[in-house]
């Protein structure tokens, strides 16, 4: 594997980093996405290029190839992890249920946002009760838990009438804020990197492609899915056409993991099993290459638009590839080597022939 983080790709990888900070600041908690969405329309507008949405709300993108017989779908998630309002407490707070999987530690102290049914937003902020360490010794100690952690509205709201009347209900979204952060040294740090790190990227790839006036070898197809968070993400909507089916979500790291912050990473297996052994080699081919920083991994506790896909029972070749994304699920950190480097996997892989077998 090479260590190069030469950019190649300087003009798209700018604008990916642009779209990534807009779409960071746009929340999109599953069941939530209408307005991020929205966005990406328009931004497909743009271009010229001809979409759809599905009646779950995910978009789908179609790029003409030579051959439209043997299509490629790549999909990326937006919608990330939220919140949802399950109780009005007696003193006014909020006991929320989790929208995807997360530790509740992860959230606690976060600012956040209610957006109620009526379309208004109320500040808040996620707390332990009894969180003060001046009145309560087992601040430390006492494990979080859905009965523990509360939002506190920054409105004079102490109980379950005024806050109440200010139109909060049960059902009631809540966005986590993002705190989408990118440093000097490259860095780009913030939640929910996972997976609109990856969206921003397909929209690079995008903007390439017309920018440059390629003519790709295949149709090519993109899904913007609306519920992977859930586990029901790119399971449907495929076109009939699509042969090869590559779900581009963040590269897990941690302990035990050959992914870093800075590579794209290419997953050969995750809890659903193993990806397609054929799409995993070509992929590690095509990085080789095109001399990218890259890693083959393997992540333990994670799924993705493919192998949901599979799940449902899609008849595709399916592989997974992504940015190193560090802190999954929590405050989350890549580097723009990484998404220079999946670009530039994803421009060589979409201007490959299709294997006629799979």
């Amino acid at each position: 594997m090479s260590e190069s983080t030469s950019v190649s790709t300087s003009k798209p990888l700018e604008y990916i980093q642009n779209l990534l900070m807009e779409l960071l600041n746009t929340p999109s908690p599953t069941g939530d996405t209408t307005a991020i969405i929205g966005r990406l329309e328009r931004e497909v507008s743009g271009m010229g290029l001809s979409y759809s949405k599905t009646r779950k709300g995910a978009l789908v993108i179609s790029v003409p190839g030579k051959d439209d017989t043997h299509a490629r779908l790549l999909t990326a998630h937006v919608d990330t992890l939220g919140g949802m309002v399950k109780e009005i407490l007696p003193t006014g707070r909020l006991r929320l249920t989790q929208i995807g999987g997360y530790a509740w530690n992860t959230v606690e102290g976060e600012y956040c946002q209610v957006h109620t049914q009526a379309g208004q937003t109320i500040s808040g902020t996620v707390i332990l009760h009894n969180t003060s360490m001046h009145v309560n010794r087992e601040v430390g100690t006492t494990e979080r838990l859905q009965d523990n952690i509360e939002v506190v509205l920054d409105a004079r709201a102490n109980t379950k009438k005024e806050t109440e009347e200010l139109g909060v209900n049960v059902g009631d979204f809540v966005y986590y804020d993002s705190r989408a952060v990118q440093t000097p040294s490259g860095y780009i740090k913030s939640r929910h990197l996972d997976d609109k790190a990856s969206v921003a990227i397909l929209f690079g790839l995008l903007t390439h492609i017309h920018e440059k006036g390629m003519t790709l070898p295949h149709t090519l197809h993109i899904l913007v899915s609306t519920n992977e968070e859930v586990g029901i993400g790119g399971n449907s909507n495929i076109p009939a056409n699509t042969c090869e089916y590559l779900a581009v979500d963040m590269g897990a790291i941690g302990e035990g993991q050959a992914t870093t912050e800075t590579c794209v990473s290419i997953c050969a297996k995750d809890s659903s099993g193993p990806y397609h052994l054929g799409l995993r080699n070509r992929l590690v081919q095509l990085a080789e290459e095109e001399g990218l920083d890259y890693r083959v991994d393997v992540y333990p506790y994670y799924s993705s638009d493919a192998s949901m896909a599979m799940r449902a029972g899609a008849d595709v070749v399916h592989g997974l590839i992504g940015p190193g994304v560090a802190n999954s699920h929590a405050y989350e950190r890549t580097h723009v080597a990484a998404l220079d480097n999946t670009l530039r996997l994803l421009i060589a892989y979409v201007q490959s022939p299709i294997q006629a077998e799979g």
